[in-house]
């Protein structure tokens, strides 16, 4: 009798896992579903990069003697930024385009939240026709570059957009036209080397000597910084590149050698003898008699990892699905309270929103904190002392010759991923937030945020738990696979599942050799780290 109530029990509980899975499942899939729709994050990263070549191509070497100066030529920049920044601008202005158009077909009028998206777009596509109609007259190409802002001038997205470009159409003109508070008009709508381009332009035709010579001056003072920022950018880019591909060739080497003499070596006579399963009903225990030796269990019963689990699959299946239910919940749960509140978060300024999204990860850690110990209680009496977490040992080698390695790795499939996804696949929310962190506190929350707080929590989740439960059913490669895969879906952005899931695997590959979270924390912090530091530096150029 009691062992049919047990049974009963066990079978409620998988059934409840059961919906809640496929729950989780739909969520995810409606989230990526919709992350196709929306431009790609790293559309918007490549125009801010852009701007900053433009601005650093202005740069020009102080000369003694009276001779012309060149524009820079550097085998760091683009051979011609102008047609570089055109190509880059014209491929995200195409995509917002098909938006437009999917938006038109799919809105509806009553759809007060649709037509604000929509009305955005417009927005943004008008600001890119300013920009790209710029880059045409400085490519020699007047007749496309009014041809570009003449729709411009009727256009019912906003007063400023026509304004603007009938003040450009007017600088471009022959004979041209100076249109009264031109200079305003351009300042408004336009930004960094655009701007300058405009107003030399207008300063030049207005016969403005001191306004032209004080905008030269601050125009080479824009470029010398952005200089530094493009090579820094690059310089790092490459050699952290050239230092990964090392590291690799050094790690497929030594592995290789490992494998040679493994193979070369007798074998041991009873590799499993210190094996042993976790407790868990007949049904689903594994077969431990058959006469063949599993060389995944003898490996993984050397390392140790396995051994350290307790625990039945169904525990594992049961953390995860609560955390993304838990995740859920909470990212729902804070939109909803803002709405009811009546705030509207595109109204909020940049210090706002860093606050909302550091207190809804913070949550976020609490609550999965709390799911891992009340899951793990059963099984050990002091959970957090059975993650591997260790301050003595080669933590920090690995961490950093992980991070170095993940380099060309990651680029190379993020390059792939660019030519299957093109310029669809979402983005991490974060991006553009960071971008806009201009003040001190913005930036340190969210640094705090993406550097400190999510390599903790994430590896823990992830790695240290479940990567390590999954070895105890998995090969390692196997165990590493999957906890990468997760990894990367549980950033609900199509645009990211590919280079993350490579990441995963180098974070997993690392605290495997490793064993000791520490390693894969640090290369996860140095990751976040580098990415953030590169986009307030990307920031800086659209200020």
């Amino acid at each position: 009798m009691a062992n049919d109530q047990k049974i009963q029990q066990q079978q409620r509980y998988r059934l409840v896992l059961i919906i809640l899975t496929a729950i989780v499942t739909f969520l995810i899939s409606v989230e990526l579903i919709s992350s196709w729709s929306q431009p790609k994050a790293q559309s918007q990263l490549n125009l801010y990069q852009s701007d900053l070549l433009l601005q650093a191509s202005e740069w020009q070497p102080v000369v003694e003697d009276e001779a012309p100066t060149q524009t820079l030529s550097n085998p760091l920049l683009e051979a011609d930024p102008v047609a570089a920044a055109l190509k880059a601008y014209r491929q995200v202005r195409s995509s917002v385009q098909t938006d437009l158009e999917r938006m038109e077909k799919t809105a509806s009028s009553e759809d007060a939240t649709a037509m604000a998206q929509q009305q955005n777009r417009s927005q943004f596509r008008d600001n890119l026709d300013l920009r790209i109609g710029l880059l045409l007259a400085q490519s020699d190409q007047v007749e496309d570059a009014i041809a570009t802002w003449s729709p411009l001038t009727t256009s019912q997205t906003t007063v400023s957009n026509a304004a603007a470009a009938s003040s450009l159409m007017g600088l471009w003109s022959d004979p041209p036209q100076l249109l009264p508070n031109a200079q305003q008009s351009l300042q408004s709508q336009l930004s960094g080397w655009f701007e300058d381009q405009a107003l030399e332009r207008l300063f030049t035709l207005s016969q403005r000597q001191d306004d032209l010579t004080t905008l030269q001056i601050d125009q080479q003072i824009t470029a010398s910084s952005a200089l530094v920022r493009v090579v820094t950018i690059n310089g790092l880019t490459l050699v952290g590149n050239g230092v990964g591909v090392i590291i690799l060739l050094f790690w497929l080497v030594r592995s290789w050698r490992q494998r040679t003499g493994a193979s070369s070596s007798p074998p041991s006579p009873h590799p499993l003898q210190d094996f042993q399963m976790p407790p868990t009903d007949a049904k689903v225990a594994p077969n431990l008699e058959a006469s063949a030796i599993d060389e995944s269990q003898v490996y993984l019963a050397q390392t140790s990892l396995a051994n350290s689990v307790l625990w039945p699959p169904d525990l594992i299946w049961q953390v995860m699905v609560l955390w993304f239910i838990a995740f859920f919940a909470v990212s729902l749960s804070i939109p909803v309270l803002i709405y009811v509140l009546g705030i509207k978060p595109t109204a909020l300024g940049a210090r706002p929103q860093a606050y909302l999204a550091f207190s809804n990860y913070a949550i976020l850690v609490v609550v999965g904190l709390s799911i891992l110990i009340w899951s793990l209680k059963g099984f050990l009496s002091t959970p957090f002392k059975w993650f591997r977490i260790r301050w003595q040992g080669n933590w920090l080698v690995w961490g950093m010759s992980g991070y170095f390695a993940a380099l060309p790795l990651v680029i190379l499939i993020a390059l792939l991923n660019q030519k299957i996804l093109g310029d669809q696949g979402g983005g991490n929310p974060l991006l553009e937030l960071i971008i806009q962190s201009h003040d001190p506190v913005t930036a340190s929350l969210l640094f705090i945020m993406v550097a400190v707080l999510a390599p903790v929590f994430e590896e823990i989740l992830f790695r240290g738990f479940f990567l390590t439960s999954l070895t105890r059913y998995l090969p390692m490669w196997g165990a590493i696979g999957i906890s990468g895969i997760v990894f990367a879906v549980a950033h609900l952005n199509l645009a990211d599942i590919l280079p993350l899931s490579v990441l995963g695997c180098v974070l997993g590959f690392v605290y495997s050799r490793s064993r000791n979270l520490l390693a894969s924390m640090l290369l996860h912090s140095l990751w976040n780290s580098g990415s953030f530091l590169s986009l307030l530096i990307l920031g800086s150029s659209a200020r």
